[in-house]
């Protein structure tokens, strides 16, 4: 296999599990797979929906020209691009950047408000070395150091679930308004994300909220959740912040929305996960998203919201529907007064 020296302009933080430098390595035989690091340089530049996050969690800008290392995988997003991994894929061919993870695909559908993806030429795999000695290499993949999976729950903390009815439903604004103000009460938290699309931005916010830990189903070399995907990772992910941090409680975010597919459903049907889950966040809109959300719950999964957060709290109006119709407590993540957290720590 050929191989050759590239500079790189970008680094993607779907890419952090390879703790990749500047200058990599790249060959010319890509394996088309969901994880596999790949080397690109755009094509051309937009005006919105413009940058990328980079392992720190900064987000830069893309330009054409530059050189992106990201990650193959697929996105399934209501407000975003739709795209999928290529069943084959070889250096020259033509890909597209579908989120600001830096997650790279085919896109099969795009978003008005986004406009078109950027464009990338494929210029290689990145390799890597992970033995001593090993000349050749092979393509890099973020499944290497990550978190394992799990098909069992070990003992651990109880859990605080953060659901929504779709993406920007407020969910990790709400996510960090109770790790905040358990943190302040003496609690010691951890956050996690377990479904979605690869972006770091969730986890740091947990971070910054105060949580001594965050992670994301990326931590466990998973780019894009899925109904196949998502149990075990979330195993994986809980199981690892139960060990390593002894954490009081996990503050845990479930990307997307109760009916989207990144395997929502999954986790909320699961006996041995809900049996952990001292109390459910859910983020709504609007009054009708709050009445959908809290009638899908319990009809499908026989649960029942322990609190309504979200834009449906955001004055009085939407409070006053959940609390007269839905018989449920109503508080806004970002009012700052600690209402949402008491309620959480009342409930665990």
């Amino acid at each position: 296999m050929v191989t050759s020296k590239l500079r790189l302009d970008r680094i993607a933080s779907s890419t952090r599990n390879a703790r990749l430098g500047p200058e990599v390595l790249i060959g010319p035989e890509i394996v088309s797979e969901e994880g596999r690091i790949i080397a690109v340089r755009i094509g051309s530049d937009k005006a919105v929906y413009n940058q990328v996050e980079d392992p720190t969690g900064r987000l830069i800008r893309l330009r054409s020209g530059d050189v992106l290392a990201g990650v193959l995988g697929a996105r399934r997003a209501l407000r975003g691009y739709e795209g999928e991994v290529p069943k084959t894929l070889a250096s020259g061919d033509t890909i597209e950047v579908l989120n600001l993870g830096g997650v790279l695909g085919r896109c099969t559908a795009g978003n008005p408000d986004l406009g078109p993806p950027f464009t990338a030429e494929v210029l290689g795999a990145v390799l890597t070395f992970p033995r001593t000695g090993d000349r050749i290499g092979s393509p890099a993949t973020i499944r290497d150091q990550a978190v394992p999976m799990a098909d069992r729950l070990v003992d651990g903390p109880p859990i605080v679930a953060v659901i929504g009815t779709c993406m920007d439903a407020g969910k990790t604004v709400a996510a960090a308004a109770v790790i905040r103000g358990l943190s302040r009460s003496g609690l010691r938290v951890a956050g996690v994300k377990l479904t979605g699309v690869s972006l770091r931005r969730d986890a740091l916010a947990m971070l910054d909220a105060g949580a001594v830990e965050a992670l994301t189903f990326t931590d466990a070399g998973v780019v894009s959740t899925d109904d196949t995907a998502a149990l075990p990772t979330a195993f994986g992910l809980l199981n690892e912040l139960a060990r390593s941090t002894k954490p009081d409680v996990i503050v845990a975010e479930f990307g997307d929305g109760i009916l989207g597919e990144y395997g929502v459903a999954r986790l909320l049907e699961n006996p041995e996960l809900v049996e952990r889950v001292g109390a459910i966040v859910c983020c709504a809109p609007d009054q009708v998203g709050a009445w959908g959300a809290v009638e899908i719950l319990r009809t499908t999964f026989g649960l029942t919201p322990t609190v309504i957060s979200g834009p449906a709290t955001d004055n009085e109006v939407g409070c006053r529907f959940i609390r007269n119709r839905l018989a449920l407590p109503a508080a806004n993540a970002r009012a700052g007064d600690g209402a949402l957290a008491a309620i959480v720590k009342g409930a665990l």
